[in-house]
């Protein structure tokens, strides 16, 4: 272990020896003491010595040097003059001599080898540095894989909750990697690869790190994006680099992050496709699963594009199981966030279980996150413990955004707002199957002077006809309750109209759902992989078509429309009351708007997964 600490050092000690040297060598080149001797000719020197005036010279081959009788100190060059010595002796001059040259050894060699040591200390200047921070200039083909040992953060199974299906799935490949016999005696085969799939923030990467944890066996971790350099061939032979690693420390698991940026369709690339990428990912295809056997190398890759990836990758004897990864339920939820508050200090109130219960369609990152949002503002007004308030305002800011108290709005402008969330609060309470409301609020948040919050009742996977129809009755409230009290349209329901229009353009086109045009889809979308969105719909029906298509979506609107104005007039009194109240609390909660209207408060026993926010340009 010492000498592994100790090999950074001996490595540059050589670098640093030759720039020592140097530096001494040049500090006694240039540190040489100016000479304050003036210059003379010979002519002068031999004036100067007929007069009597010098005092001492010193004869150095050619040059001479010496001392003047008013002690200033001289220097010239002397020709071949054979009578010098003795004319000097004539005149009682003090004579000294020196050699010729009398310059040291080691600057004779300094001015001699100076540029090839120059030369060499700049190339290993250049080499160090371009070896700094892993890259190495002359090993671009080297895999970046990470190994991770058991001095490092151990993450096991137990931090992973909310995702029990998936957790069983990887346990099996651990089972087998601990005790390969009880799985080959019967004729099995361990996958060769798995697959994790799942929205972002699901705990894709967690899960990879939890296998790392729970396997005694080296594990690999590198991303997707690694692979692919600016040089041409890099990414393939890092592929092969990665998996010889992986030969020699077999069995093992190899992670591969974010599989999409090197594994996408080929052929797919503009202008013909990206032939580094193509080359990598046909690398990658060939070591996972080609001629020569891969055994005991198991490829763990996780993406949240499972869409965009290659076929031949995703066949079985590569990629043989996929494991999705889904958004935790409502009892997921409430062990992820027994996981994330383990060690948060929580008061008496807090009641994980309504926590779950109000987050629905949160990921294992956003439960994350609600945490620590709640635990900063807890810290910033001096708790020791985390109260339910805390979290009920860390949800608010991540659902709705940043209040904006200091935003300065006018009194009509409130006004405006408090009727157009009323009328979006009003339209959905006395709609049926509609889902109930969580929160009113004109406090500006985020880019949204007002917002009505819907949080689900229970845990829906499929949506009804009379489901979509409602909601988007309760997207045009808003507009109908301006006009309707106002008597005014503003530009603040404009994401409430284009929510309403593409809501009703997929019950057309997508779902099937108009009586006119019948259980049909239209439009192809084209979507290029490459890309990774939607750049193109393909018209794929006639002109006709498309006017009774535009004809159906304006009379689901409009129809919506009569529907939501037919409540607000039924229920005036009831939105001028909660239009006052809003005004008046700014703020109001579900149980608080069924005071106002005067109804039974409506409790939810499960909630459902998905949530709506109306009025968020408002």
């Amino acid at each position: 272990m010492g000498e592994k600490k100790l090999s950074p050092f001996y490595k540059n000690l050589a670098l640093w020896l030759v720039i020592s040297v140097m530096m001494i060598l040049l500090f006694n080149l240039f540190s040489q003491p100016r000479s304050t001797q003036d210059k003379i000719i010979f002519s002068d020197f031999l004036a100067a010595l007929e007069k009597g005036e010098v005092r001492e010279v010193t004869v150095q081959g050619p040059n001479l040097h010496g001392r003047l009788a008013n002690r200033k100190e001289f220097k010239t060059y002397a020709p071949n003059y054979p009578e010098l010595v003795k004319f000097l002796r004539e005149k009682d001059v003090q004579i000294s001599a020196k050699p010729e040259d009398e310059s040291p050894w080691y600057m004779t060699i300094l001015i001699s080898w100076f540029p090839m040591l120059l030369l060499i200390g700049f190339w290993i200047f250049f080499m160090r540095q371009m070896q700094a921070g892993g890259t190495k200039a002359m090993s671009f083909g080297k895999a970046k894989a990470k190994l991770l040992t058991e001095k490092q953060q151990k993450v096991t199974f137990l931090d992973v909750a909310g995702i029990e299906e998936s957790k069983e799935e990887l346990q099996e490949i651990i089972a087998f990697l601990r005790d390969p016999k009880k799985f080959t005696r019967l004729g099995g085969r361990i996958p060769k690869g798995v697959l994790l799939v799942g929205a972002p923030g699901t705990g894709k990467t967690l899960l990879a790190r939890a296998i790392a944890g729970e396997a005694n066996v080296p594990f690999f971790s590198i991303s997707g994006s690694d692979f692919v350099e600016m040089f041409v061939g890099v990414g393939a032979s890092r592929v092969r680099d990665l998996f010889i690693q992986g030969k020699k420390h077999a069995p093992c698991i190899i992670f591969i992050d974010e599989i999409d940026a090197v594994g996408r369709h080929r052929g797919a690339g503009l202008g013909g496709g990206h032939d580094e990428r193509e080359q990598t990912l046909n690398q990658l295809l060939v070591e996972m699963d080609g001629f020569e056997s891969n055994e005991g190398v198991i490829i763990v890759a996780a993406t949240n594009r499972p869409d965009v990836l290659d076929p031949a990758l995703l066949r079985p004897g590569r990629f043989d199981r996929q494991v999705v990864v889904p958004r935790p339920d409502v009892k997921g939820r409430e062990e992820i966030l027994k996981v994330h508050t383990r060690k948060t200090p929580l008061a008496d109130d807090v009641i994980l279980a309504l926590i779950s219960r109000g987050t629905p369609g949160f990921t294992g990152a956003d439960l994350e996150n609600l945490v620590n949002e709640a635990a900063l503002l807890a810290a910033r007004l001096g708790k020791t413990k985390l109260e339910m308030a805390d979290f009920e305002a860390s949800k608010d800011k991540v659902l709705m955004g940043v209040e904006r108290r200091t935003m300065i709005i006018s009194e009509e402008e409130k006004r405006l707002t408090a009727y157009h969330e009323a009328g979006h609060t009003l339209v959905a309470k006395f709609l049926p199957s509609a889902d109930p409301i969580h929160k009113v609020t004109i406090i500006p948040r985020g880019r949204a002077l007002g917002i009505t919050q819907q949080l689900p009742a229970e845990d829906k996977h499929t949506l009804s006809k009379e489901y979509i129809i409602n909601k988007i009755a309760i997207f045009l409230g808003g507009r109908a309750a301006e006009e309707l009290i106002l008597n005014t349209q503003t530009t603040g329901a404009g994401n409430d109209l284009e929510m309403a229009t593409e809501w009703a353009r997929k019950m057309v086109c997508d779902f099937g759902m108009s009586d006119k045009l019948g259980p049909l889809t239209f439009g192809k979308k084209e979507e290029h992989i490459f890309l990774g969105r939607e750049i193109a719909q393909h018209k794929d029906y006639s002109e006709k078509t498309a006017v009774d298509i535009d004809t159906e979506i304006k009379r689901i609107v409009l129809e919506n429309y009569s529907r939501a104005k037919d409540i607000i007039v039924q229920h005036l009194e009831r939105l001028h009351r909660l239009a006052s109240a809003l005004l008046e609390r700014e703020v109001l909660a579900g149980e608080e708007i069924d005071q106002v209207l005067g109804l039974k408060p409506f409790i939810p026993e499960v909630p459902q997964k998905e949530f709506v926010q109306e009025g968020r340009l408002f």
